[in-house]
């Protein structure tokens, strides 16, 4: 798919984020990569292949978690 130079990670590659955008539609909170990849404002992804990636988002430790 990635016509790029050099070529943008792969769907399948741990680092398939790095991809460069092809469209994105914030609004409706999702990009779509040259790679391939759903990308969701949550860090959700869609793979190429129908597989799921869950989202990656920050846990918050409370106050008293830190001890």
């Amino acid at each position: 798919m990635c016509q790029h130079d050099p070529r943008c990670p792969t769907a399948q590659a741990e680092d398939r984020d790095a991809a460069r955008t092809e469209t994105s539609r914030p609004e409706q909170g999702w990009t779509l990569l040259c790679n391939g990849v759903l990308f969701f404002e949550d860090t959700g992804e869609l793979l190429p292949d129908g597989r799921i990636i869950a989202p990656r988002r920050p846990v918050a430790l409370s106050a008293g978690a830190a001890a």
